[in-house]
């Protein structure tokens, strides 16, 4: 794995040959799909769905058992599906659910892998499911899907790409929902979301005036998110939100890598910290003398940035709702 790869997965995931294990056969007995799972209702009758791979499934019967990074789950959850197993960051260290699975009972689904490069294949296949689904920031790699297994994963079950980047957050919600009543979805609440997210999509405007700086900070850097790169920072620049975009970006045009010694490369009335598990604090990077500086800092304007809302209406109305109510609370600065 390299190029744009290996530089999302450092900024996004913090930093087994098993080829060889027999594929179920034709003739054993499936497990039963979940009570309100996957497909609701009937699976009978073909199905079909292009992903953004190009790659055309055509199924004899609608998918039932499916599995998907935790990303995909979340969207999907949101919609009406009930995947079987997730994979990707879903449990923190105490037990608790990640962020990161939104709305998903982590206690009603499988877990094949909780961090970058682990999928428990032998699990995988025991589950015999009928399709896997995963995000795309590049298109074509599947997102934590390992490069060691996927031959064999990709032997098991159909997969489907959703692409994340170059993209809008409200086009990637909408592949999510194709997708999602497609696999018999109850879409329940889905309307009363899409008019949140619409009526908060509406306010952005109104803070055309504040330069916002969205960043992570790890240890020894911070980094400075290229705005093009991100469905969600899409989603605001188009309707109306003024984002620091910087000057160089690293290979993979992702963001741009700073020593906390230049957190001040670029001027912002708003900074947007991203709040995954893998990301400092607000109070750790405020011991770095020059991040605790910055006149945003020093004004309070520090705000959460939900660096992976699940792409659902759901997920990004509760999303754009906390960033409008954060923006009333700012002011130009100087």
């Amino acid at each position: 794995m390299s190029g744009p790869v290996l530089a999302r997965r450092g900024f996004l995931a913090a930093t087994a040959g098993l080829a060889a294990l027999a594929l179920p056969g034709c003739g054993g007995q499936r497990p039963a799909a979940a009570p309100g799972s996957t497909a609701q209702g009937s699976t009978a009758g073909p199905w079909t769905f292009t992903d953004d791979r190009g790659e055309k499934l055509d199924l004899p019967r609608r998918p039932a058992r499916v599995v998907a990074q935790v990303g995909a789950a979340a969207a999907l959850w949101d919609f009406g599906v009930r995947p079987v197993a997730v994979f990707g960051p879903h449990k923190l260290a105490d037990g608790a659910k990640d962020p990161q699975v939104g709305n998903v009972d982590i206690t009603k689904v499988e877990g094949l892998g909780n961090v970058w490069d682990e999928f428990n294949v032998e699990k995988y296949i025991s589950l015999q499911p009928d399709l896997l689904v995963s995000s795309m920031y590049v298109k074509g790699a599947l997102w934590y899907v390992p490069e060691k297994s996927k031959a064999t994963i990709e032997q098991v079950a159909p997969t489907v790409g959703i692409q994340l980047t170059g993209r809008s957050a409200s086009q990637v919600i909408g592949r999510y929902e194709e997708l999602a009543a497609s696999l018999g979805a109850d879409m329940k609440g889905v309307a009363e979301a899409k008019d949140r997210m619409r009526a908060a999509t509406a306010q952005l405007a109104r803070f055309k005036d504040l330069r916002v700086l969205l960043m992570s900070g790890g240890a020894d850097a911070m980094w400075v998110v290229n705005p093009p790169e991100y469905p969600d920072i899409v989603h605001l620049t188009e309707n109306g939100l003024n984002v620091v975009k910087p000057d160089k970006v690293d290979e993979g045009g992702f963001f741009q890598t700073l020593s906390w010694e230049n957190a001040d490369a670029y001027e912002a009335d708003v900074i947007l910290h991203d709040t995954r598990t893998q990301a400092l604090k607000p109070e750790e990077m405020k011991a770095k003398p020059t991040f605790a500086d910055l006149p945003a800092v020093k004004a309070g304007q520090l705000y959460p940035w939900r660096a992976e809302a699940p792409f659902s209406y759901q997920g990004y109305a509760g999303f754009l709702e906390e960033l409008v109510a954060n923006l009333e609370k700012a002011s130009k600065l100087p």
